[in-house]
């Protein structure tokens, strides 16, 4: 699938506001501005070592931690509402996002624009897009750190960037521009247990 499904023209340089973010974000309820579009840009959990991998990188799956992670996208995900689940080709990246396919009753769509090799104009389009409300986009760091970059600038808060793997922006959409953003952390297995989030 190509990017037409969603992508508009992009628009340049946005403003942005601080939400908050880290363990108290997780557990807040998913309450944004009436009338903005919110993607959720989900960066695949932890696949191995690619250097110890021998097939073709697309193909490599996710590590029993990387599982983890992934289900744990089930706690981190609860009170935002999901209409669309769309993924990078690569195995890693559509298995993060498959527990919460099942969960939600969706299917998990695959997007070339999402891609390791893709260039990350089309990423800033599709997260800029209004169509792309409530979708889940699943990508590489590779790719999320340029479109993060094009669209909040290297810090947020007088803070580096982050985007470690099995971790999600949430950016909030008005009129081409990200208006709110929360970063959510990627979750612990165990603190999901011990009902820390």
């Amino acid at each position: 699938m190509g990017i037409g499904w969603i992508c508009k023209e992009w628009i340049g340089a946005v403003a942005v506001e601080c939400w908050s973010d880290g363990r108290a974000a997780a557990s807040q309820s998913a309450r944004w501005p009436a009338g903005g579009a919110m993607p959720y840009l989900v960066r695949h959990a932890h696949a191995g070592d690619k250097r110890a991998w021998q097939g073709p990188d697309r193909l490599r799956p996710l590590s029993a931690a990387g599982r983890q992670e992934a289900h744990c996208l089930l706690t981190q995900f609860r009170d935002y509402p999901i209409s669309r689940i769309v993924s990078s080709p690569a195995v890693r990246c559509q298995q993060t996002v498959q527990p919460l396919a099942e969960r939600r009753d969706l299917r998990v769509e695959t997007a070339d624009a999402l891609g390791v090799e893709a260039d990350s104009t089309g990423l800033v389009a599709l997260l800029l897009d209004p169509a792309a409300s409530e979708t889940v986009l699943c990508s590489h760091g590779e790719l999320i750190g340029e479109a993060l970059s094009r669209l909040l600038g290297h810090e947020v808060d007088g803070e580096g960037l982050v985007w470690p793997k099995g971790s999600t922006w949430v950016l909030e959409v008005q009129g081409g521009q990200v208006q709110h953003r929360r970063y959510l952390p990627p979750l612990r297995l165990q603190d999901v247990k011990a009902g820390y989030y």
